[in-house]
């Protein structure tokens, strides 16, 4: 019987022993785990705090003719620069993002004058509450608008005005859903967002411009709203940068959806030197930009911008 009981208890204690091993191998497993997923999440997340930066782009083109047989103007000279800035703020679960997307540029020729060639002024701000999923709680807010005057120049007559600062501007006030699966790529859905169309100029508000009724200064619309926004560094010195808006407006006619499209491609050719081209589209039913000559109606169409420039690039 001693011998019995001696013999149980040497493998009792063995099996403590064992047991106590495979706890702390266990134990030793589970720190080291934690600590490569903390590693690997302290990496891939923002850290708390205030993260801000500008793109810079400053593009001038220079021409002249002098007895040059082939025609041309005689001189032109072309500016355009654009300003992308942001100022974002992480704190825990929350986070608000601040965006100003600025654009001008000017052309002079002989033949045609002084005009414009580019005009934007583009604030969106967005708070959000990270709720899991890449899913975000948000409210959203964005003003679109221009800097200067801007003509319509029909064939063989005088310009036309039809804009200024301020007439049009775009302001929209939505709440919603935010959807980042990556650094890249984010969506923006709003079930019920207010549109504000405003036209502070008295002389294109008496002309009912931008669907404003005649002589008022401001359009309420109510309807969905839809942003998608993705930037992608294709190569090692190309990075593209798209957003697209989509409104429905729940009042008028909701199968004319607004949209608003602009794309910009960035080649860097050294630290200060880079080519960009950028592709604007807006199809708005209440821009009225194209006269039947038959019927001499006025009705909207596909607008398109295409611009392309090199010159001076700086990031902050």
């Amino acid at each position: 019987m001693k011998k019995i009981a001696l013999s149980i208890a040497c493998c009792l204690l063995f099996g403590l022993m064992v047991q106590a091993q495979d706890n702390n191998w266990m134990k030793s497993e589970r720190e080291a785990a934690a600590k490569k997923l903390k590693k690997k999440d302290d990496k891939d997340t923002i850290p708390d705090g205030w993260k801000k930066g500008m793109n810079l782009n400053v593009n001038i083109n220079q021409g002249s003719l002098s007895n040059w047989a082939a025609g041309g103007d005689n001189f032109s000279l072309s500016l355009g620069s654009t300003i992308f800035a942001w100022a974002n703020y992480k704190k825990g679960r929350r986070e608000w993002s601040n965006v100003a997307d600025l654009a001008y540029g000017y052309i002079n020729t002989t033949s045609l004058g002084g005009r414009k060639s580019d005009d934007r002024i583009d604030l969106t701000t967005k708070y959000g509450y990270d709720i899991g999923r890449n899913w975000y709680v948000s409210g959203l807010v964005n003003l679109r608008t221009q800097f200067t005057d801007g003509y319509q120049y029909p064939p063989d007559t005088t310009p036309v005005f039809s804009s200024t600062f301020f007439a049009p501007a775009y302001t929209l006030l939505s709440p919603g859903f935010d959807y980042r699966p990556n650094k890249e790529f984010s969506l923006f859905l709003s079930p019920v967002t207010a549109r504000f169309v405003i036209v502070m100029n008295r002389f294109l508000s008496q002309q009912g411009a931008y669907g404003v009724d005649t002589g008022k200064h401001m359009k309420y619309e109510m309807g969905a709203y839809l942003s998608a926004n993705y930037i992608k560094t294709i190569g090692k010195n190309i990075t593209y940068k798209g957003r697209l808006d989509l409104f429905s407006n729940y009042m008028h006619n909701p199968q004319n959806i607004i949209v608003y499209n602009t794309n910009a491609l960035e080649l860097k050719v050294n630290k200060w030197i880079s080519a960009v081209l950028t592709l604007d589209m807006i199809y708005d039913d209440n821009v009225k930009v194209f006269e039947n000559k038959e019927t001499g109606v006025l009705g909207p169409r596909l607008q398109i911008k295409q611009v392309i420039g090199v010159g001076f690039a700086a990031k902050f």
